[in-house]
C-alpha cells in the first residue's frame, strides 16, 4: 500500500469521524394559521353627575398589552432519517411529540453557540463564540431589550416582571442542539393553562440568547394535549415581544424553528 493511499484511508476516516459528531440542531417549523384574535374593549358605563355634588368612585378596567404577542397551538411532525437533499430513508411519525419550538426575529441562528439570556449580562455584544450551554455574560442584558421594544422599567408588563422564573423548580430540563440546560437555569415563566396563572410544568417557556447574531430566542417546552387559557387543548402556548407602544403599528416577523424528539 503506498504511503498516498495510506493518507487517502486516513482522510477518509476523519472526514466519516467528523460526520459522526455533528449535533442535532432545531429545524425550521412550517405553520398554519388559524385565527389572530385580541380582547375587545368593553362598553363605556354611564354615571349621572349633579352640579354642586362630589362623588368618590372605583374605576375597574382593562388594557391590552403593548408589549407582547401570544402564540398557541398544536404540533405534528416527524423524526426522520434522511440525506442533504432531504431524501428520506425513514421516518417515524409523532401524532403527539415532544421537544420545543423556538420563536426568534432572526432566521439564520448559530446554534452550536445558544445560551440563556441574562439579565445582568454586560452588554458588550463581545463574542462568546464555543460558550453554548452556559449562561450569557457579555450579550444582550434586560436594559438593552427593554429598550429595542419601547418598555420603560416601570411598565408592569415588561420582560422582567413577565419572565420572573430561574432556580430550582422552575422549568423542566431540556435540550437545544445537544446541549443540556438543566432544570430552573434559564429565565421563565408559565404560560395560563385552563387552571390561570402559574401551573407547574404547565406551558412553560424559556429565554434563550445567541451571541453570534445577538439574537433572543423564545422557546416554548411542548406540553402533550394539556387545557389552555381557552378551555381547549394545546401542545404548547408561548409570549414574544412585540413594539405597539405611541403610535408604533409595525408588526414584527418572527421565524419558527422546532426540535422533536
Amino acid at each position: 500500500m503506498t504511503l498516498q493511499h495510506i493518507k487517502l484511508i486516513i482522510l477518509s476516516l476523519i472526514i466519516f469521524q467528523v460526520s459522526l459528531v455533528l449535533a442535532v440542531q432545531p429545524f425550521g417549523a412550517n405553520y398554519t394559521e388559524v385565527s389572530s384574535t385580541r380582547a375587545t374593549p368593553d362598553a363605556a358605563e354611564s354615571i349621572e353627575a349633579l352640579a354642586g355634588n362630589v362623588t368618590e368612585i372605583n374605576i375597574n378596567g382593562f388594557s391590552t398589552t403593548q408589549s407582547w404577542q401570544g402564540y398557541f397551538g398544536n404540533v405534528t411532525g416527524t423524526i426522520q432519517l434522511a440525506d442533504a437533499d432531504d431524501n428520506q430513508m425513514y421516518n417515524w411519525t409523532l401524532a403527539s411529540p415532544e421537544g420545543e419550538i423556538y420563536a426568534s426575529t432572526s432566521s439564520s441562528i448559530s446554534w452550536e453557540n445558544i445560551q440563556c439570556l441574562n439579565y445582568s449580562s454586560d452588554g458588550t455584544l463581545s463574542d462568546e463564540s464555543g460558550n453554548g450551554g452556559t449562561t450569557s455574560q457579555h450579550g444582550t442584558n434586560l436594559t438593552q431589550l427593554e429598550a429595542l421594544f419601547g418598555i420603560e422599567p416601570d411598565d408592569v408588563d415588561g420582560i422582567n416582571e413577565t419572565f420572573t422564573l430561574l432556580g430550582a423548580g422552575t422549568h423542566d430540563l431540556f435540550y437545544t442542539s445537544n446541549f443540556e440546560f438543566s432544570e430552573g437555569e434559564c429565565r421563565s415563566t408559565r404560560v395560563f393553562s385552563n387552571a390561570g396563572m402559574g401551573e407547574n410544568d404547565k406551558f412553560e417557556e424559556v429565554l434563550l440568547y445567541e451571541p453570534t447574531t445577538q439574537s433572543v430566542i423564545f422557546t416554548s417546552l411542548i406540553d402533550e394535549d394539556v387545557l389552555g387559557f381557552d378551555g381547549r387543548t394545546h401542545d404548547f402556548e408561548m409570549l414574544v415581544l412585540e413594539d405597539g407602544h405611541g403610535t408604533d403599528t409595525s408588526t414584527t416577523t418572527y421565524y419558527f424553528y422546532v426540535e422533536l424528539e
